[in-house]
């Protein structure tokens, strides 16, 4: 029998994948087909608002080719849709639902990365009656998280546990050997998403109580947490934890929790910046032209001709002359008396290209993700704390940790689809067995596994 749970099987008819985006998360996702490609009699079709972008993934290999798309041309998207078997879709969030329509319309089966909108859901029975699965969030997070979260806790539901407590956190981050700035970050991902992360309320339970964390004091709540050989992390909340409680069937835990991880010493920092108002998008800054970022500083700070902007910052935040959060807003830039540069911008714009002109990954940089799931269970009357952590590093510019873990899932969520081993149609999000157990045994294959600690279990523990 294969050990590779169909991976193995070589198709009868000649079937077409369509990948529409090549940006830097789809690198390692058109390489992996391509490879795959040869053995089954597949071809593999790229397309990009940037042609020569998808002509450079595919690289003259004989299975591919590539094509000039526009996504928001409907009669582009359908042409390239038609004789499809299979499309998975990169571009922008916000506009799979456009190809999941026309996926439906031609009979064909679509996989992103991306969360379920209420776009995205109300599409699900007009796939069933379709025969085509729509299956969403099947990237590192979501994606890797649900699944590696479902087969852990399925799998002590199964020893007759009961679980109190589910704790999970991802990060984006730098590889240790690159971690060379005072913030311990640089942008592995979309600079918005991060610049604007937590906005809005929190929401999350522990120890039996829901609990609620404004914007303005999100940066202040952080957890501490260790992972065996890459040392310290700090993770602050995700705005709804509460959500998951239906995607992992946990309606009964005492605790459910989701963060995101940074090194120590970015949260106090980067709640300076939360603190100066810097974060907001709400509003464009006036007369911004020939601004200074000193200047831009300044406008947040009261007037005092005998104060420099540095005293003043120290003085509203409260900070120590030596603080490392100081050397950190420092080492940004924000006292530079260079013009910014824009003519127009909200202050989270602007803070967004001060940070593009620091925290942007070098040509021989790395980058890694690291993920952990902490759960507290109980089981023939004695309580235990697990703690699974998995980190993935990327092997260079192209191929990163991020394109692999948000890669390698959709490429082998596709094939499982294709080959029949995933039956499910209409919106489908990988919490079930028939998707995890496949797309996890084929993910350890290529390095991304967990491994697993049990700790004294300790409930003590209060976010108050």
């Amino acid at each position: 029998m294969d050990s590779r749970i169909g991976f193995g099987r070589k198709e009868d008819t000649v079937k077409r994948i369509v990948i529409l985006g090549a940006g830097k998360s789809a690198t390692v996702l058109i390489d992996f087909l391509l490879a795959e490609a040869k053995e089954r009699g597949w071809t593999i079709g790229v397309g990009d608002l940037d042609p020569e972008l998808a002509k450079s993934k595919v690289a003259g290999h004989p299975a591919g080719e590539s094509f000039a798309f526009d996504v928001h041309d409907s009669a582009s998207r359908r042409e390239q849709i038609t004789g499809a078997d299979l499309v998975i879709s990169m571009v922008p969030a916000s506009l799979h639902p456009k190809i999941a329509e026309d996926c439906i319309a031609l009979g064909v089966h679509f996989v992103c990365a991306s969360y379920v909108g209420d776009e995205m859901r109300g599409l699900s029975e007009a796939a069933k009656r379709a025969g085509v699965i729509l299956l969403n969030e099947l990237g590192v997070d979501p994606g890797v998280d649900h699944m590696s979260a479902m087969e852990g806790l399925d799998e002590l539901k199964s020893q007759g546990a009961k679980v109190h407590r589910f704790e999970t956190y991802t990060g984006g981050l730098i590889a240790p050997h690159c971690d060379d700035n005072p913030w311990r970050y640089k942008f592995t991902w979309n600079p918005r998403n991060v610049v604007l992360a937590g906005q809005g309320v929190v929401k999350f339970k522990h120890n039996g109580r829901f609990k609620y964390i404004p914007y303005h004091r999100l940066f202040k709540r952080y957890e501490k947490l260790i992972v065996p050989g890459y040392g310290a992390f700090e993770g602050y909340p995700n705005r709804d934890s509460l959500k998951y409680r239906s995607h992992y069937s946990l309606f009964d835990t005492d605790t459910i929790y989701r963060g995101t991880l940074r090194r120590p010493g970015f949260c106090r920092a980067w709640d300076c910046l939360v603190q100066l108002g810097v974060t907001d998008d709400s509003y464009e800054l006036e007369d911004l032209a020939g601004l200074t970022w000193r200047e831009w500083i300044n406008s947040y700070l009261w007037y005092d001709r005998g104060m420099s902007v540095e005293l003043k910052l120290q003085a509203y935040l409260k900070l120590e002359h030596n603080a490392p959060e100081f050397d950190q807003l420092q080492w940004l830039g924000i006292f530079d008396d260079e013009p910014i540069g824009l003519t127009r911008g909200t202050p989270a714009q602007i803070l967004q290209k001060r940070l593009e002109d620091k925290w942007t990954m070098g040509p021989d940089d790395q980058d890694m993700i690291v993920m952990v799931h902490k759960t507290g269970f109980e089981r023939d009357g004695e309580r235990h704390l697990v703690q699974s952590s998995m980190v993935c590093m990327g092997d260079d510019h192209e191929r990163t940790a991020m394109a692999k873990t948000v890669g390698l899932p959709l490429a082998i969520g596709a094939m499982l689809v294709l080959d029949g081993t995933i039956e499910r149609r209409g919106v489908v999000i990988p919490t079930v067995p028939e998707v995890y157990r496949p797309v996890m045994a084929e993910l350890k294959k290529h390095g991304i596994e967990f491994t697993h600690e049990e700790e004294p279990f300790d409930d003590s523990r209060n976010r108050s």
